[in-house]
């Protein structure tokens, strides 16, 4: 039998380059399922995307999803993309072996938190929380731009784009700098020493029903004191005293101290975020 793709609808493109298009998996003739192709420029070059595989039910574990993926990985490659990424929920168990069998290696993962239900926190007596002050913003602005210039660096951004994306994921987050709307920016001291710093949007990047925590900083000769653990409470703090009811996070793959403290505080994992070169 042979599984091939087949459009189902006219692609779609835009001025800025980015294109996509949805492909009936078909064996023999007979549809069998479907898959979503993309591409978006981000610093000069294309990066596919795939999602919305299904395959039917009867058509299952006959390697129809595995085909379908390499055929995919062949238009993106045909578009001139030199990187593929794929989200996988933790439930499409399936889904996200498929993914790695094939080559794909998860980048970050996507955390999520309810606080309907939960307490407000309390700070841990001799702790406290105050605004980041205009004069304090430009210094912990350059650093945590630096830091996350590594990130992205380690990623496999040159430091040119990552430098480039750094600047204006600043500029798209914090426009107004402390005067942003929507950005919580505070400062957590224990015993009147500064210990780090929280950044938190009361609206996500992708949900306004939805906080996302950009950032949780320790100072470097503070860490290991539990300081993390307050700052994340605070970031709940500050939800309930805006009314949002839930509360998200990327965490990167290798930080493995991160994601061990979400998961003691209550994140559940909502997607794995997975990429595997095309070239």
């Amino acid at each position: 039998m042979t599984t091939t793709l087949r459009p189902c609808e006219a692609e779609r493109r835009a001025a800025d380059g980015s294109r996509g298009r949805r492909y009936a998996i078909v064996v023999n003739g007979r549809p069998v399922g479907e898959i979503e192709v993309e591409a978006r420029e981000r610093f000069g070059r294309l990066v596919g995307r795939l999602g919305g595989l299904r395959v039917d039910e009867g058509d299952r574990r006959r390697g129809r999803g595995t085909v379908a993926l390499l055929a995919a990985e062949e238009v993106l490659r045909h578009w001139g993309c030199g990187r593929v990424e794929v989200s996988v929920a933790p439930s499409e168990a399936a889904g996200l072996s498929l993914a790695r069998a094939l080559g794909y290696s998860e980048r970050s993962r996507t955390m999520a938190l309810s606080l309907r239900d939960r307490p407000v926190p309390v700070l841990p007596p001799g702790c406290s929380a105050d605004p980041l002050t205009d004069a304090e913003f430009a210094a912990w602005n350059d650093d945590q731009r630096r830091g996350y210039v590594e990130v992205l660096v380690a990623m496999g951004l040159d430091a040119e784009q990552a430098e480039s994306k750094a600047r204006d994921d600043q500029r798209r987050f914090l426009p107004e700098g402390v005067r942003t709307p929507g950005a919580v920016l505070r400062v957590l001291r224990s015993a009147g020493v500064r210990v780090g710093v929280l950044w938190l949007g009361l609206a996500g990047p992708d949900r306004t029903d939805q906080a996302w925590v950009y950032d949780v900083e320790v100072e470097p000769e503070h860490r290991g004191r539990g300081h993390g653990r307050t700052l994340m409470r605070l970031a709940e703090a500050e939800c309930h005293r805006a009314g949002v009811a839930e509360l998200g996070l990327n965490v990167f793959a290798d930080n493995e101290p991160a994601a061990r403290l979400y998961r003691s505080l209550g994140f559940q994992v909502t997607h794995h975020h997975l990429a595997k070169p095309l070239s």
